[in-house]
């Protein structure tokens, strides 16, 4: 959403920024209309739909890499074992996307592959946002769960946990970011009491003309009226990989007792050896959890 006409500086003005970020909001709009409508590539989202209702559903939005997909869907069914668990895979190459859907199905989660994405390639915010979208209006808010919950697919809880617990008393929980006077929960750890929000026109997406990043989208519907001072959040801590580096150069993040590889941030020279540290780290949580198995199956899902 473009900013209020109040928020636009006489620069702004002058190079037309209210009208041109007007039209931008419109486009996106539009697209995310469109994309929300389509139909699965492969699974069922109706069936999904129908196995979530009254319960607790956790929803990761996978992207092209099986490897933590088959960690997540493992350690999810040790940790968080009264959670159904949908993957939303949006892996744009049919290859990888094959890979992830044996991963889940062997564990026992349901799998669904989102429509080609229209904002493949460099927007990789955006691709997420509208990934998450489109689970919202396809699964979630038809399903009608007890509460759900976005997950990134490099997040892993690494000790029993109800990431829902909170929702008792509130209804968001997850890792606040802010943009001031602004805030919005990070989309890769979020969860929320469905019947707080079942009526509000959701936006996971991006609002980068208000400097927010994916699931600010919801800043309008849902934040703005909520005070996040008041919030129970889970304690979250950045740190290096290894010593001898900044956090910067390769991060990752406690998020309460889940560990996240920050997948996105860092020196790409660094990313291979940051996987083999996260790959040590989860180890002895992985042979705790030890193979899938075919519990808590999400009926019907394709």
């Amino acid at each position: 959403m473009p900013k209020s006409f109040k928020e636009f500086s006489a620069g702004d003005w002058r190079r037309l920024r209210p009208l041109t970020q007007a039209v931008k909001s419109l486009r996106y709009r539009i697209v995310d209309r469109d994309y929300r409508r389509r139909p699965a590539l492969a699974g069922d989202p109706a069936a999904v739909a129908r196995s979530i209702g009254g319960r607790k559903v956790l929803v990761t939005i996978a992207f092209s890499d099986p490897l933590l997909i088959s960690w997540q869907t493992r350690l999810l069914r040790h940790y968080v074992p009264d959670a159904v668990h949908v993957v939303v895979d949006n892996s744009p190459a049919d290859a990888v996307a094959a890979q992830v859907k044996s991963i889940v199905k062997a564990a026992a989660a349901a799998y669904l592959r989102t429509p080609e994405n229209p904002w493949s390639g460099g927007a990789a915010s955006r691709s997420h946002g509208i990934a998450l979208n489109w689970a919202w209006d396809n699964v979630i808010r038809r399903g009608q769960p007890e509460a759900f919950g976005f997950l990134d697919h490099d997040i892993f809880p690494t000790a029993a946990d109800d990431p829902f617990a909170p929702i008792a008393f509130q209804d968001v929980y997850g890792i606040v970011r802010t943009a001031p006077p602004r805030w919005f929960l990070w989309a890769g750890f979020c969860m929320f009491r469905f019947a707080a929000v079942k009526d509000k026109p959701l936006d996971f997406g991006q609002d980068w003309f208000i400097g927010l990043d994916t699931g600010g989208g919801n800043w309008k519907p849902l934040y703005s009226g909520i005070e996040a001072a008041g919030l129970r959040v889970p304690p979250t801590q950045f740190f290096p990989f290894k010593p001898g580096i900044a956090v910067t150069e390769g991060p990752l993040q406690w998020c309460g007792s889940w560990l996240h590889e920050v997948g996105l941030m860092g020196n790409p020279e660094l990313a291979a050896e940051k996987r083999a540290v996260l790959a040590r780290m989860l180890a002895p949580h992985l042979a705790a959890a030890g193979t899938p198995t075919a519990v808590g199956v999400a009926q019907g899902a394709g």
